[in-house]
């Protein structure tokens, strides 16, 4: 394994990346590029293998403390092109752990790409291609969200749609202390942050309780 990739993926503490492991990564990353050329998965001008592993695999495998491992499912909200939802299964192979991760996403094309590498990489994963907004009565272990929509609309749908879930966990960019701050004007949260790996601006959030101020 060349060394650069291995300096990458080892970024990602607490979690002993095997050569299995970085290989199947290495693989999503040329079914990204590959498709990048029909559909936007990802910003074209950060495309190049180095930019992809930080970006996007390293960026989505960090949660993976936050997520919770004792229960069946895990979502993944605007999955877009399956970060962090694919990273989030491959982790879940290394680990020998059948939690099934549900991606779900409105865009037919981006559902064929996830399925395809699903597929390929033999991923338990379940790709729903509806309106995440238009399901009611949901059940699920950790929830995860990633670049889909802001804060408040996001603890807007997990309250009303979801009647059960551990947790939630959210990546918080430049402007994520701000919205923060306004957020927690409306909610009160129960949560702990963690310093993103990526970005010295960034950070992610997990969301352990959650209840809407009354006014």
């Amino acid at each position: 394994m060349d060394s650069t990739i291995s300096k990458n993926y080892s970024q990602i503490k607490k979690f002993d990346v095997s050569r299995e492991t970085c290989n199947e990564l290495e693989s999503l990353i040329s079914m990204i590029q590959k498709k990048n050329k029909e559909i936007n998965i990802i910003s074209k001008k950060n495309s190049e293998k180095e930019a992809i592993r930080q970006r996007h695999i390293v960026d989505s495998a960090q949660i993976i403390d936050f997520v919770d491992l004792n229960t069946n499912t895990t979502s993944d909200l605007g999955s877009g092109g399956g970060m962090p939802g694919l990273i989030i299964a491959i982790l879940m192979k290394k680990l020998k752990n059948r939690m099934k991760i549900k991606l779900y996403e409105k865009s037919y094309h981006k559902c064929v790409f996830l399925k395809d590498v699903s597929k390929k990489l033999e991923l338990n994963t379940e790709i729903i291609q509806k309106d995440i907004f238009k399901i009611k009565n949901i059940e699920t272990g950790t929830i995860m969200s990633r670049a889909f929509k802001p804060m408040p609309i996001i603890l807007d749908l997990v309250q009303k749609n979801f009647w059960k879930y551990k947790n939630i966990i959210l990546f918080m960019g430049k402007s994520g202390r701000k919205i923060l701050n306004d957020t927690l004007k409306i909610w009160n949260l129960d949560y702990e942050e963690k310093k993103s790996l990526t970005s010295k601006d960034s950070f992610l959030l997990n969301i352990k309780k959650m209840e809407k101020k009354i006014w």
